[in-house]
């Protein structure tokens, strides 16, 4: 992000007014690669190509904060790979990492890694740190610190379904299994920023949030990412969750959240409503179905319901439910932004 783009997101997060919506979208490798005309594979394996494809966004959208920004990641193999979990990469698809927990009693012997050593992070950081110069001649800055959320580690590492029923039959290990994963990710939070000391935001996305109960979430989810947020000494606190958030929703500015991508099971009003307008909303027009899939046409409508619709205008950024989903073209994306200024 450029100086005047996140100084302008820190505004809207304070609250401050703004003469039209501030326009962002969280960019990754859904989206990005295809979008440059390359492959998952390509984007991954290869520095050079994963630097232009993101000038390339920036250079054809300067208008958007794209979100992080430069994001050096490697799909949900990024965090998993570090406790050693076997990744598969295919040539254009989404890589996975299979589970490393065959069992609860696994966690028994499960150990925290180190960030600066383990599995694909340090590939992560330096590549962004190769990048860093190229990035800045560019006018841009590394500003996140990020990383998935530690249920959703705890999914990939033991299984989705095995993490809902250990949360009922193990919890006290799955209590343990959140230390570990807390207690790891403060610690790469704190290496990214170190390492770049232009970050002043972290960001963090754990979907699994919206697949339990609102206790499971007060038990297992709350403390925790309230604890990694606490720790990260940032002006932006971002969350990403856009599974169903309707019933943990209220409880995200007191986890130390300032700005929330949704999905699309609440309005932007209703967030506001719940949330008593606390924290800024980056959404939430529809990723699949309007933004990926529609005419430009329909985007227009779409985008222009949604800002004339706003009850507050307030802390409030126009971007899609969700981050940018694969297929959007750039022809929609103008429409949205064609639609903002009318």
């Amino acid at each position: 992000m450029t100086n005047t783009q996140w100084n302008n997101l820190v505004a809207v997060i304070d609250g401050e007014p703004q003469s039209k919506a501030p326009v962002g979208f969280i960019i990754d490798s859904p989206w990005l690669p295809n979008w440059y005309g390359i492959t998952l594979l390509d984007y991954f394996s290869s520095d050079d190509l994963w630097l232009k494809a993101n000038l390339a966004a920036i250079e054809t959208f300067p208008e958007i904060m794209f979100l992080p920004g430069f994001w050096s990641e490697y799909g949900m193999c990024t965090e998993p790979s570090a406790f050693g979990a076997k990744c598969i990469f295919w040539k254009n698809e989404f890589p996975f990492a299979e589970k490393i927990i065959k069992n609860p009693g696994d966690i028994d012997d499960l150990t925290a890694p180190n960030p600066e050593t383990d599995g694909l992070l340090p590939f992560m950081l330096n590549r962004l740190a190769k990048a860093q110069g190229a990035i800045e001649a560019a006018g841009h800055h590394i500003r996140f610190s990020v990383s998935r959320g530690p249920l959703n580690i705890a999914s990939f590492l033991m299984g989705a379904t095995e993490l809902m029923m250990a949360i009922v039959m193990e919890p006290d290990r799955i209590h343990r299994l959140m230390r570990i994963i807390t207690d790891f990710l403060k610690q790469w939070h704190e290496l990214q920023r170190k390492t770049f000391p232009s970050i002043d935001g972290i960001m963090m996305l754990d979907d699994i949030v919206g697949f339990i109960s609102e206790d499971d979430f007060l038990t297992f989810g709350f403390p925790y990412i309230r604890e990694i947020y606490d720790a990260a000494p940032s002006k932006v606190k971002f969350f990403h969750n856009d599974a169903d958030f309707t019933v943990s929703v209220k409880h995200y500015p007191d986890m130390g959240v300032n700005l929330f991508n949704p999905g699309i099971q609440m309005t932007v009003n209703e967030i506001k409503e719940v949330t008593g307008n606390r924290m800024t909303v980056l959404g939430s027009i529809p990723p699949r179905d309007v933004l990926a899939a529609g005419t430009p046409e329909q985007v227009k409508q779409e985008t222009a319901a949604l800002l004339a619709g706003l009850s507050d205008k307030s802390r409030f950024v126009l971007s899609c439910a969700g981050g940018m989903p694969p297929g959007v073209t750039t022809e929609n994306i103008r429409a949205l932004l064609q639609a903002n200024t009318q």
